[in-house]
């Protein structure tokens, strides 16, 4: 089984594993919510291991074990398993009622933009509001956030190229999931997210699993604005003919390049060629 989405290491597994996994432990998991903008969520319970992907504020998880602050977990959303730091998580409350649909938005502790932010929420992070005042919105736990970067959590964009378009520029973090840094993966995850649609993070679970594969023989006339054009290891969305939109590791950054350019770049470099088109 792959370890990103199910829940075994030495010694431990989830409960729903028994049967499956042969393991001395299983731990039922406690339910919790992400309650920091964002947290890291890594291989191993240590602050200098690899990020395997981030947790937005919001998230549930369920969490398996905890030991020396840290929580071994796996994200409801997307069922990616790794470790975060304990005190990014709280009990599970209400349920969301708003999610981020800005890049960006601070949280002040009152009511005011002069008031010094206390943390910092990105696209697709979720919140529940429990009053207004004037331009800002409470939530629960704490905190005011600009109400015109929010949106009801059962409204969504309707183009996931526009939605992506927003992260022109973001630089490129391996693992990263939000708006100060994210990778070519987590971009469509976002993007498609903010539009309704829930899908893998890694690039090999969504070129598999999203939508419908695309006939294609080299030539774009047969794309469409939003198909997600994928290599091993890579992916991004496509435009048109002239504009291909991606995080990419050669820019640092999401960009905008013809698809032919990055697909010869992609050869040259790594000998791969394009393995699938996904229409959503």
């Amino acid at each position: 089984m792959d370890r990103r989405l199910h829940p075994f290491r030495p010694g431990l597994a989830a409960e729903y594993l028994r049967g499956r996994v042969d393991a001395a432990r299983y731990a039922p998991g406690v339910e919790r919510t992400v309650v920091r903008g964002a947290a890291a969520l890594r291989r191993a319970p240590n602050p200098g291991a690899p990020l395997e992907s981030e947790l937005l504020c919001g998230e549930a998880v369920i969490v398996y074990d905890q030991l020396d602050g840290w929580a071994w977990l796996q994200n409801a959303t997307d069922g990616y398993v790794g470790y975060a730091a304990s005190d990014a998580l709280g009990l599970r409350t209400a349920p969301a009622t708003h999610r981020i649909a800005a890049l960006r938005s601070y949280v002040y502790g009152e009511p005011d933009l002069k008031a010094p932010p206390q943390d910092l929420l990105s696209l697709c992070a979720t919140v529940r509001v429990t009053e207004r005042r004037g331009a800002f919105s409470g939530l629960t736990g704490g905190g005011w956030v600009h109400s015109g970067h929010l949106s009801p959590v059962d409204e969504f964009a309707q183009d996931p190229v526009s939605v992506a378009w927003q992260f022109l520029g973001t630089p490129y973090l391996w693992g990263g999931r939000t708006s100060i840094g994210l990778d070519c993966s987590a971009l469509i995850q976002l993007a498609l997210a903010s539009c309704g649609q829930a899908v893998a993070r890694d690039t090999d679970l969504q070129a598999a699993q999203i939508g419908n594969p695309v006939a294609f023989d080299g030539g774009e006339a047969a794309l469409r604005r939003g198909d997600l054009v994928y290599w091993p290891g890579h992916a991004g969305l496509w435009i048109d003919q002239d504009r291909f939109l991606h995080a990419n590791a050669t820019d640092m950054m999401v960009a905008v390049a013809p698809l032919a350019t990055v697909a010869a770049q992609i050869q040259a470099a790594q000998g791969g060629a394009i393995a699938v088109i996904r229409r959503p």
